[in-house]
């Protein structure tokens, strides 16, 4: 069910929506024009929930509120598109000494962003995340840090997100070209790995609303829905040198024998 009602009056001019799915529903409401508030509850049955949003619906119309078609205007869409969100990044990357205190900045940013903005941005960065799930990233992160598990890989391609989408594209089509880069952060002491901005927009929801991380993953899960996590087949194995060496020369020559520590 998707409802779209609306109230204008000499000094009001509002909007408020439901959407069920399943078990729970989201309300969104606020000014025409604006991508308004978001609320999710969820219920024991999809029955009980569709009986919740026909009661919250008459009730509303009760106030005087008017059904209408979905129409532009009424709703803002999100404007957190991918172009804003790698600008969003870039301007983190500005914002601090170290990436503990960019990804600091970047929670606060988001926090101050409606509930949409921030889930918005949190599907992007799941999408990214998605894109570089590969065998090539996966064997080049465990020549240069000397073995990656699931959650290190995870943690590993965040980082390379964070370094900008130049980087992050020319790092799918050949993790070789990071090597300046890493050589940089090994004079530096740091590590590549950003496990912090997986959890930035969740993190901001909980700074902004009070509210734990089950009602934001409620919320993404309405607003976004949650993609399958891709499959891929590997095409090396952990412990053959000589293939890893031979899929990535430069990367095995640099950290082949010592590689870089967290």
């Amino acid at each position: 069910m998707e409802v779209l009602l609306i109230y204008k009056d000499n000094s009001s001019n509002k909007f408020w929506e439901i959407r069920t799915n399943g078990e729970s529903f989201t309300v969104t409401y606020g000014k025409t024009g604006t991508s308004g508030a978001v609320k999710t509850k969820a219920f024991h049955s999809e029955k009980e929930c569709l009986k919740e949003a026909e009661k919250l619906i008459k009730a509303k119309m009760k106030k005087g509120y008017v059904p209408v078609q979905k129409a532009d205007g009424i709703v803002k869409e999100s404007s957190m598109t991918e172009e804003a969100f790698w600008n969003l990044l870039s301007q983190a990357k500005r914002r601090g000494e170290d990436i503990e205190e960019q990804l600091e900045w970047l929670i606060s940013a988001l926090s101050k962003m409606p509930n949409k903005e921030m889930v918005r941005f949190d599907a992007i960065l799941q999408k990214q995340m998605n894109s570089s799930f590969s065998s090539n990233l996966w064997a080049a992160a465990y020549i240069i840090m000397g073995g990656c598990s699931d959650d290190c890989f995870d943690y590993f391609r965040a980082w390379l997100i964070f370094q900008g989408k130049e980087t992050f594209e020319g790092a799918k089509a050949d993790p070789e070209q990071l090597l300046p880069l890493l050589e940089r952060m090994e004079e530096d002491g740091d590590f590549p790995q950003a496990e912090d901005l997986l959890y930035a927009a969740c993190l901001a929801f909980e700074e902004k609303t009070g509210r734990d991380d089950e009602e934001y993953h409620e919320l993404f899960e309405q607003l976004e829905g949650y993609a399958p996590y891709p499959e891929i087949e590997f095409d090396w194995e952990e412990d053959d040198e000589e293939g890893l060496q031979r899929k990535f020369p430069k990367l095995w020559r640099r950290f082949g024998e010592v590689p870089m520590e967290g």
